[in-house]
């Protein structure tokens, strides 16, 4: 169960992630990254983040991006939220494959 800190701090990487991935796929012509969610330990020393990349193609070419890229991600958050947190937690990005389940069960259904 996440407390209420938890839940505040994860909005927080959230909206500000959105930002910066929104800048970053300016970059890469054809691609959008949403954060769906992001998990935030209890010591709020690591955030877990959901990815969601369209096309579904390109997927491990800007996961392989994104990690290449890892240092600067965190620190442009680090630039974004230095007065409301102390510690800027450490980063993990994971691809979200809600969606693909999703679609996958729709096409079983359709049977």
């Amino acid at each position: 169960m996440e407390t209420t800190r938890q839940q505040k701090i994860a909005r927080l990487i959230q909206k500000d992630l959105s930002d910066i991935f929104l800048a970053y796929t300016r970059t890469l012509h054809g691609v959008l990254i949403s954060v769906s969610e992001v998990r935030v330990s209890p010591d709020l020393s690591i955030a877990h983040a959901y990815l969601s990349i369209f096309p579904t193609a390109r997927q491990q070419e800007v996961m392989q991006h994104i990690e290449q890229e890892h240092g600067k991600i965190r620190g442009e958050m680090g630039n974004r939220e230095r007065h409301q947190l102390r510690i800027i937690p450490e980063l993990n990005f994971h691809l979200d494959e809600t969606i693909d389940r999703m679609e996958r069960i729709d096409e079983l259904l359709k049977q």
